[in-house]
């Protein structure tokens, strides 16, 4: 089957041009990148809530979260510690970690 023709000028010899504007950023550029924002870095430092929510989004690359995750994150935007959240999911992780020992 023959290309369709250009909607422009009808022309059938198209070719197919690949855009090299687009470049996957690794984990280690994204973590240099933080490293290198000197107000998100001293945020950090501060132990200012909006930052490390900050540093979670810029980590994420935009992949999609658990509401419960998502919901921490608007409040450390906020300015808001969700330590009740925090201590929860550190001592699910725990029991997790622990009940995986006790299986292996």
């Amino acid at each position: 089957m023959p290309p369709p023709p250009c909607p422009c000028c009808g022309n059938s010899e198209l070719k197919r041009i690949f855009s090299t504007f687009s470049v996957q950023k690794t984990y280690r550029d994204v973590y240099e990148g933080i490293l290198s924002d000197r107000e998100l870095t001293q945020g950090m430092m501060r132990d200012d809530p909006r930052a490390l929510a900050e540093w979670n989004r810029r980590m994420s690359s935009g992949e999609k979260s658990p509401p419960e995750y998502e919901e921490m994150t608007e409040r450390m935007e906020r300015g808001e510690w969700p330590v009740t959240q925090i201590e929860e999911k550190r001592k699910e992780f725990s029991s997790q970690g622990e009940s995986k020992s006790e299986s292996g």
